[in-house]
């Protein structure tokens, strides 16, 4: 087993499905909705940056963009559809998780009638070219996607921590009680909320999309590992996220390839068991004291 292969291939995986459970995990904590939808938002997005690479332009950027902007626009949409009609209601909780998998089944449905089964690929988003450093070569799609999840994630922080929108999410992860008392507005907060996670989303599903197929169905698969990245991690632990994904894509490399892909969902949850024997809070309970729902 080549081990520099199993790390960049890790390494590759944590940033984009460490993307989508950040994502889920700032949702959750800020405004106490877990977005089942995140399936139909990936694959949204990856039609929307095909549809930009037939009708707009080929170009890496513009089909990034496609993408990026498409999840922030179903983002929206969700919202305004599942979170601002129920939100301030009874059993809201319980009330989000079915709404946005209604949406999520719904909307699959509808991609599948409108783009029909046959899956569709994205043009070569960041080139051929590859590095070699002595036996290890890393092509332009892994150190693409590193560098643009990392850099997608840092401007999300860096606006969070100098924003006034943005601290007014961080207070909502804090204890949202408290925010709204002091006057945050939890409707306007929560359009701003869900465009950032649906564009990092967007995001995700273009840099996975690069690699594999783009089809309606195709975005159930990542939505359960960044579900299962963030409870993993401790849901609303931007930290634990990140931490979570890690051992999560080391996990999948290395079942990649000793025993083979079909395997990757039954190690990555009988991990996911034994981590949440030892600390039902998530790892986030190892390192700070995590927020309670």
């Amino acid at each position: 087993m080549d081990i520099w292969f199993v790390i960049t291939n890790a390494i590759v995986l944590a940033t984009i499905y460490g993307t989508l459970a950040i994502g889920i995990s700032i949702t959750w904590s800020s405004l106490g909705l877990l977005n089942l939808a995140y399936g139909f938002v990936f694959a949204f997005s990856g039609y929307g940056a095909w549809l930009t690479s037939v009708y707009v332009s080929p170009w890496g950027g513009a089909v990034l963009a496609g993408g990026i902007l498409s999840g922030a626009l179903c983002g929206l949409l969700i919202n305004a559809v599942a979170f601002i009609p129920i939100h301030d209601k009874p059993n809201f909780t319980m009330r989000g998780m079915i709404a946005t998998l209604a949406i999520s089944l719904i909307g699959t449905q509808a991609l599948l009638w409108w783009f029909g089964p046959r899956s569709k690929s994205l043009p070569p988003i960041f080139g051929y070219w590859k590095v070699q450093v002595g036996d290890l070569v890393l092509t332009a799609d892994k150190i693409g996607s590193v560098v643009c999840a990392i850099l997608m994630l840092a401007l999300v922080l860096r606006w969070m921590q100098g924003s006034r929108r943005g601290l007014e999410i961080r207070a909502m992860m804090m204890n949202p009680h408290a925010a709204s008392i002091v006057g945050i507005g939890v409707r306007q907060t929560s359009f701003f909320v869900m465009s950032i996670t649906g564009a990092l989303a967007g995001l995700a599903a273009v840099l996975l999309s690069n690699t594999y197929y783009i089809s309606p169905f195709g975005g159930l698969t990542p939505m359960i590992k960044g579900v299962s990245i963030a409870l993993c991690g401790g849901l609303g632990s931007v930290r634990g996220a990140v931490i979570a994904a890690m051992i999560l894509g080391l996990n999948e490399a290395v079942t990649n390839v000793t025993i083979g892909g079909r395997y990757v969902l039954i190690t990555q949850f009988l991990l996911i068991i034994a981590i949440l024997l030892v600390r039902p809070r998530g790892i986030a309970g190892l390192l700070d004291k995590a927020r309670e729902a």
